[in-house]
């Protein structure tokens, strides 16, 4: 990154969300923060969910790392945390995205590996899970990249989820929290609930539901195409996700 390129290292005006109902119809442009990266989530939810989840100097895992969004703001609020990801191009993505000095910063470790086998970490380890898996196969982010679960029909992926969510529960500390975005898709013009049937395999795992907030979608890039065939075939559009805040 250049170094003399003046950088606004805040958001403006923010404020801690207070309710179950969070909307951010501004991106984020602080610190290295982009939307180029396709379906990542605004650097709003991980800053909310860092600051009232975790504590400065504390180990957060993002196993679904992206672009970098969580890792940016782990750093930004000196958090420590483990960036993990299956395709190496994202991996480089997010090793730009972290490439900034700033003084009271954590540390950011980055590595290769897939959600569903964690080994690198031991049992309890982490203070804070935040992340935001792909929703199934809805965006592929690789083309033929063995073990993406972005190409994985929803039956598949909730399988495989399975194995996240145990993984998740045996490198948290017991009385953390783990935080998931998770998105819902239709079929053949009916819903299915994919994000109540994660929430349920969580449960199952042995994690406790928090809070259940609903996060409204902004600048769907589809929107128009789909606002079109909304109309003609009479469905409404997905405006929202789920973030899952759960307890070990």
């Amino acid at each position: 990154m250049s170094r003399n390129k003046k950088i606004k290292w805040e958001p403006d005006n923010f404020e801690l969300q207070m309710t179950t109902v969070w909307s951010f119809p501004e991106r984020g442009d602080w610190a290295t923060h982009n939307s180029k990266y396709r379906g990542n989530w605004s650097p709003y939810i991980p800053r909310n969910l860092l600051l009232r989840y975790s504590q400065e100097g504390d180990l957060v895992l993002d196993q679904f790392a992206g672009g970098g969004t969580t890792l940016i703001e782990a750093k930004l609020l000196n958090r420590n945390i483990i960036g993990v990801d299956i395709n190496s191009d994202s991996l480089d993505l997010c090793k730009k995205a972290v490439d900034f000095t700033r003084e009271n910063c954590g540390e950011v470790y980055i590595k290769q590996g897939d959600a569903r086998n964690l080994s690198f970490i031991d049992n309890e380890q982490i203070d804070f899970i935040c992340t935001h898996p792909p929703y199934a196969n809805i965006i592929q982010y690789s083309e033929d990249l063995e073990g993406d679960l972005s190409h994985l029909k929803v039956p598949a992926f909730l399988e495989e989820m399975k194995k996240v969510a145990a993984e998740s529960y045996r490198v948290l500390k017991k009385d953390k929290f783990c935080a998931i975005l998770m998105g819902d898709t239709r079929q053949k013009g009916h819903m299915i609930p994919m994000s109540f049937e994660v929430m349920k395999i969580f449960q199952e795992q042995g994690f406790k539901l928090k809070e259940l907030i609903i996060k409204e979608q902004h600048n769907c890039k589809a929107t128009g195409y789909w606002k079109t065939n909304s109309v003609k075939y009479n469905f409404l559009l997905i405006a929202h996700e789920y973030l899952f805040v759960f307890r070990k």
